[in-house]
């Protein structure tokens, strides 16, 4: 999403409630200007910028994510891939 400054200010809430899912580029005088991204993603980007290893954020994501993943995966067993009968390989 791309956004003036001016619309930025008078439309923050929008701005920060999409910020949660995809960044918001704020452009001042049609130049790009500043990124609005979520308190995640910072953290995240954070990680990556201090060098913590891939295989140690893989770990922290599976222990975040844990219950979801394993609903996932229950749902994946109970009722197969979904729309595998339009796979063409």
């Amino acid at each position: 999403m791309n956004v003036t400054a001016t619309e930025a200010k008078n439309r923050l809430g929008q701005v920060l409630e999409q910020a949660q899912s995809k960044p918001v580029f704020i452009e001042k005088a049609g130049r790009p200007h500043s990124v609005v991204i979520s308190s995640q993603r910072y953290a995240e980007l954070l990680e990556v910028e201090a060098g913590v290893p891939m295989a140690e954020r893989k770990r922290r994501f599976k222990e975040r994510y844990a219950d979801w993943i394993a609903e996932q995966n229950e749902r994946f067993e109970k009722n197969g891939l979904w729309n595998e009968e339009f796979r063409r390989w």
